[in-house]
């Protein structure tokens, strides 16, 4: 993303000047800063606020900023009065290193509103501690700023290699103590007068992510309500022409009845071409043509009855929602009046970004975003199909939809606009109820990431239903989902980029893994689909049926036929059919009703699946009410969920709904499928579900016995230009050696058997005395490492005889020129793990039997960084030959414990340090003694995508 407010270096800095400030040493020149240091942040109300470090050009903007803070305000910050910053502090504030001075201030249309600094304390004999200080504009505190400040300041100060911080503050400020003490830091206090002195490590803690997460969560909620539930709406573009978009959007707010007032507004009065067709031309244009062949076209005074506006700053009361359907050459403008008007968040129709597959709209479409976030607003689209709402206090379609489905529980947010108005229509043929809708379009800026936070605390959605072309920020949707999970079911279907438009397979993965998407999905408690159809058949159950609570179905029907085939779905889908009721084609509605009440009381039995789908004609409805019935007698053994094929129906039959407060079908309602596998394949997926929220919720916890301060600054050596530069743009990705590779892990308490680099055959057998007999010598080149025949090693080496052979024969044979003598280890399964980045989810840990045999056959389990100890045990379980490390055909059980704890060490150094960019322990050796690591390699680099790790900002 552009950083528009950010002052460009002097002309004067030109290519040459630039490379030698390149080579420079650190401290950093001026202009010289980390680009992802700059970020867009939400406020806790919700608004975009940009962050960027200081440059010498906001001298000015500093002075300003100053100049408008309250008396009060810049007592607390400087100890005294100072009304005005001498031009010294001026220049100190301004003129930074950003290593051992660091400022950064918050900006909201090109305005300075937030600043805070820190100033290393090396002169004091303090080179690991830092001074902080911050100051935020009157009328933007209360908005959560003066945290997320701190949270970037110590994010770059953790990357400079301080560790602590430290704040003078008067003790008649206790707001600014309760800032650092609400944000998860540890304080240590000291009192002195009138100040009061603070000081606290910046680690990221548990309990410090735990804040940032918790206020992330509500700040992103609070946006997307902004958007969800506006007191007020304007469509810009709105139009008198029934054929155009912005009409279609207008009428449709307005029979949606929306309770709050709605201001079209349709732009100046237009100048035409006498004898033109004004349908051929764009909205506001002008031709050159002479005098008396133009003229003028009055804007209409209203749009459907309602005045309308000429520009958004027009209207006189407040906007909270602006709806964008004007061509896109003139969103910047309509920018720029929402800006002054104070919107907060904007809905853009409007096509021609990223959809159009050129680069340019590309391009465009990132400087929209850019724009909409330096004006403090949050964007869904372009491109989009709306949002809609239809709690009745809202009652807002704001969508192209002419219909959306009636009033339920289940939340939506879909990407494609077109395939959005084929989900509503089967939405309200199935009777799914929905809460809100979201089509984002090209989800340039609101994702379904938001939106989950919004419904997570959304009393009024109980399901959501996801419609995903790809994840933009994996590592946070597995977060977030995960979460989200414990109380609400997921359902998503994942899309492949057929069917994605240019710019969203430009987005998506280049080698998209459907298994790897269906492992993280999965672990995050998420219930994947493959089609629309799928998916409702799933929100069907989950909106009006409980969750079972164990795998025990029995199926009741009238045709043998039909129940063979939902038990046969059962079974593969998880399910333990105890038994199957066939009552005869020609079963009577109390047939129906006992056999329906005996499983409602059975305590063996779960689930229940009821195919009805008589011969000839009967009445359905006494069929129906006899099902009703029996679903609800008053000594059943607890609730129970029933799904059925009722007249091979789809969606909820009248006859088998619970009829709401407002006529619409509520929990309990039964629905109906049209094929007893689909009913049944419905049911064996609420199990699934049902079975991963009854696992132990399971905490990330840090193993004993890591030094992750020693590894990361080992890191960044490994990681420094030949200059001393370690800034991840001027920084190549690089292959840690062998020995430097099991220097990293051992900080993480991860040992590889004992070995040594030898290049000689004196070097071998001093080696191999000095580990101790046997011991193996090893090719080092990756052709000749983990060959089936294991020509590239000698193992069980007795003596320095053997060695020195040993030693001669794999140079001459494979022509290394380094090779390694390695103690022995205890015979075992051999297995491997490995952390990779993957395009789609970011870094993911696999685990499965080492060999490019299972390598070959795909036999490996993947999950989502970070592991907690039950993801851990369930991905050892996860390869299909994982019985093997449990004892096969009589061999001793490997120590599963021990991978156990080498996999969560492995995930917590990657978590740790997102410069770790690939792990590859292959392989490791699990016997009944533990689990051996023959061999690592680790490989570092600059971190490509900074979503979701340090501090927050939006994607």
């Amino acid at each position: 993303m552009t950083d528009k407010d950010a002052p460009t270096p002097p002309k004067s800095d030109s290519a040459s000047t630039a490379q030698a400030t390149a080579d420079k040493p650190e401290p950093r020149e001026a202009w010289d800063y980390p680009r992802h240091w700059i970020a867009d942040v939400l406020a806790a109300d919700g608004g975009v606020v940009h962050l960027r470090p200081i440059v010498p050009d906001d001298a000015e903007r500093l002075v300003e900023f100053h100049s408008k803070l309250s008396e009060r305000t810049r007592y607390m910050r400087y100890f005294g009065p100072t009304p005005t910053l001498p031009p010294r502090e001026v220049a100190r504030m301004t003129t930074v290193d950003h290593k051992q001075r660091v400022a950064i201030v918050a900006m909201l249309g090109g305005e300075m509103i937030g600043m805070g600094i820190y100033e290393g304390l090396a002169s004091e004999g303090k080179p690991e501690s830092a001074e902080v200080a911050f100051v935020i504009a009157d009328e933007h505190q209360g908005r959560g700023l003066g945290p997320i400040l701190l949270e970037h300041l110590a994010g770059a100060a953790a990357e400079n290699g301080f560790t602590r911080f430290e704040a003078e503050v008067l003790s008649e400020n206790p707001n600014m103590v309760a800032v650092f003490r609400d944000a998860g830091y540890q304080l240590s206090r000291s009192f002195d007068g009138s100040t009061v002195h603070v000081e606290f490590t910046i680690d990221p803690t548990e309990a410090l992510l735990s804040v940032r997460n918790a206020r992330e969560r509500a700040s992103e909620a609070r946006s997307v309500a902004n958007l969800l539930r506006p007191a007020s709406v304007a469509v810009i573009g709105a139009s008198t022409d029934p054929k155009k978009v912005g009409n279609a959007l207008l009428a449709n707010i307005i029979a949606g009845g929306f309770t709050g007032p709605v201001f079209p507004v349709n732009g100046p009065a237009r100048v035409e071409e006498e004898g033109e067709d004004p349908r051929r031309r764009g909205h506001g244009s002008v031709a050159s043509v002479s005098p008396r062949q133009r003229r003028v076209r009055p804007r209409p005074p209203s749009v459907r009855g309602i005045r309308a506006y000429e520009t958004v700053r027009d209207i006189p009361d407040p906007v909270d929602l602006a709806v964008v359907a004007v061509p896109a050459s003139q969103v910047d403008d309509v920018l720029d009046d929402c800006l002054v008007k104070g919107v907060r968040t904007l809905v853009v129709v409007s096509s021609g970004f990223g959809d159009s597959g050129e680069q340019e709209g590309l391009e465009n479409e990132r400087r929209l975003v850019a724009q909409v976030r330096e004006h403090g607003m949050r964007l869904v689209g372009p491109n989009a199909l709306g949002v809609a709402n239809n709690d009745p206090e809202i009652a807002l379609n704001a969508t192209l939809a002419p219909h959306i489905p009636a009033a339920g529980r289940v939340g939506f947010f879909c990407q494609s606009g077109a395939l959005g108005i084929a989900i509503l229509d089967t939405a309200a043929r199935r009777q799914i109820g929905l809460s809100t809708f979201v089509s984002a379009g090209n989800r340039a800026d609101v994702s379904g990431n938001d939106v989950l936070q919004y419904w997570d605390s959304d009393a009024s959605t109980d399901v959501i239903l996801l419609y995903l072309e790809s994840f933009g920020n994996p590592r946070k949707f597995s977060r977030i989902s995960r979460r989200v999970s414990r109380s609400k079911p997921i359902i998503a279907v994942k899309s492949g980029k057929g069917a994605m438009s240019p710019v969203r397979k430009a987005r998506a993965a280049a080698n998209f893994d459907d298994e790897i998407a269906r492992m993280m999905l999965e672990q995050a408690g998420v219930i994947q689909v493959e089609t629309i159809p799928e998916l409702f058949d799933c929100a069907a159950l989950f909106a009006y049926q409980p969750l079972p609570r164990g795998p025990r179905v029995r199926i009741i029907g009238n045709s043998s036929v039909l129940g063979s085939l939902a038990a046969d779905t059962a079974r593969s889908g998880g399910l333990e059919v105890v038994d199957t009721v066939d009552l005869g084609a020609g079963a009577t509605e109390e047939q129906f009703e006992d056999a329906v009440s005996a499983a409602m009381r059975d305590p063996g039995v779960d689930s229940i699946v009821v195919v009805f789908v008589p011969p000839v004609a009967v009445d359905a409805d006494w069929h129906a009410r006899a099902l009703v019935a029996a679903a609800n007698i008053p000594d059943a053994d607890g609730a129970k969920p029933i799904v059925t094929t009722f007249l091979a129906v789809d969606g909820i039959p009248p006859g088998l709904t619970k009829p709401g407060p407002n006529g619409l079908p509520e929990r309990g309602s039964i629905p109906s499928y049209a094929s007893p596998e689909r009913a049944a394949t419905s049911l064996a997926r609420a199990w699934q579900y049902a079975k991963w929220r009854m696992r132990p919720e399971s905490e990330i916890h840090r193993p004993e016995g890591t030094d992750p301060e020693a590894a990361r600054m080992f890191v960044r050596e490994a990681m420094a230009a030949p200059d001393g530069h370690v800034d991840g743009a001027r920084t190549a990705e690089r292959q840690l050696s062998a020995v430097d590779s099991a220097k990293l892990l051992r900080w993480y308490g991860i040992g590889v058997v004992p070995f040594r680099e030898v290049t000689t055959m004196h070097e071998a057998s001093a080696a191999a005395r000095e580990l101790g007999f046997p011991v193996a010598v090893k090719a080092t080149s990756s052709k000749w490492r983990g060959r089936l025949d294991r020509e590239g090693a000698r193992l069980d080496l007795p003596d320095a005889t053997a060695v020195v052979n040993a030693f001669a024969e794999l140079r001459e044979l494979t022509g290394d020129e380094v090779l390694h003598v390695q103690k022995m280890a205890p015979k075992g399964v051999g297995t491997v793990i490995r952390v990779r980045d993957d395009q789609s989810f970011g870094s993911v840990i696999s685990f499965g039997l080492s060999g490019r045999t299972f390598e070959l056959l795909g036999d490996h389990g993947y999950r989502a960084i970070p592991l907690a100890e039950l993801d851990a045990r369930e991905l050892i379980d996860e390869p299909r030959s994982s019985p093997l490390l449990a004892g096969y055909r009589g061999e001793e059980p490997a120590d599963k414990e021990a991978l156990v704890d080498l996999l969560l060490r492995i995930s917590t150094l990657v978590d740790d340090i997102p410069e770790v960019r690939e792990v590859l322990c292959d392989p490791i050796l699990a016997s009944v003694d533990g689990a051996s690591v023959l061999n690592a390699q680790v490989r570092v680099g600059p971190v490509p995508d900074r979503r979701d790790t340090g501090p927050r900002r939006l994607n």
